[in-house]
């Protein structure tokens, strides 16, 4: 089995990292974590060194529990969203674990929701975490 979990280093995010550690324990999976950065002409370099640290992190957490752990970061253009629905589908993922926060309906509207993206087009079920 294959699990995935787009990480952005947020409280929501370490709670998914729990979730798929005990679905990647009781399933015997292998764990996808990714960090999706949006694509721009100048991304400054502190931002891509943060997102490194923390996917050493993530690799280290699933690691020390004899976890197979694979990280990525991916820098496509896409938003967050659609990053892990395509990555998901490229790779063959049977799950996706997401943290969400409230958001307000009008907050939804305007800003739109990476969750919400990935629960309405995931090609395998989606796993949503408070």
């Amino acid at each position: 089995m294959k699990i995935l979990v787009g990480y952005d280093g947020s409280n929501q995010a370490k709670n998914a990292l729990n979730v798929a550690k005990k679905h990647a324990k009781a399933f015997d999976a292998t764990v996808f974590v990714v960090c999706s950065m949006k694509k721009q002409s100048q991304t400054p370099q502190s931002e891509i060194e943060q997102s490194q640290e923390s996917l050493e992190y993530t690799r280290q957490f699933f690691s020390n529990s004899g976890i197979p752990v694979e990280t990525h970061l991916l820098v496509r253009g896409f938003t967050p969203g659609e990053d892990l629905v395509e990555f998901a589908r490229e790779h063959d993922i049977d799950e996706i674990v997401v943290g969400i926060k409230r958001t307000s309906t009008v907050g939804k509207m305007v800003f739109g929701s990476n969750a919400r993206y990935v629960i309405l087009n995931a090609h395998c079920p989606v796993v949503t975490v408070k």
